[in-house]
């Protein structure tokens, strides 16, 4: 099973969104700076804001891309505020 997730920084009051098969593993990395050069190695506090388990990587890939295009700090809370923003992501990608 695929997840698309979302970390949160409170020190950096960012948010990250990406997808991953094992999702402890992908946040381990996240959080060691010396595997990474990413975006995520400027901050050492990120914890799982928001995840959704998806039936493939092709529909994993579709919802996070939807997200990150959205660019929007008040849309990613709102996943949390409403979870049928969830399910219409869901639905909406259900053939990839």
């Amino acid at each position: 099973m695929f997840e698309v997730y979302i970390l949160y920084s409170k020190t950096l009051d960012r948010f990250y969104t990406g997808y991953t098969f094992k999702l402890d593993q992908r946040l381990e990395f996240h959080l060691n700076p010396t595997k990474t050069k990413a975006f995520t190695a400027k901050a050492k506090d990120w914890e799982v804001y928001f995840n959704l388990e998806c039936k493939t990587k092709s529909q994993a890939l579709a919802i996070e891309q939807h997200i990150k295009k959205m660019k929007s700090k008040i849309y990613i809370e709102n996943l949390i505020r409403y979870p049928e923003m969830s399910a219409k992501l869901i639905e909406k990608y259900r053939e990839m």
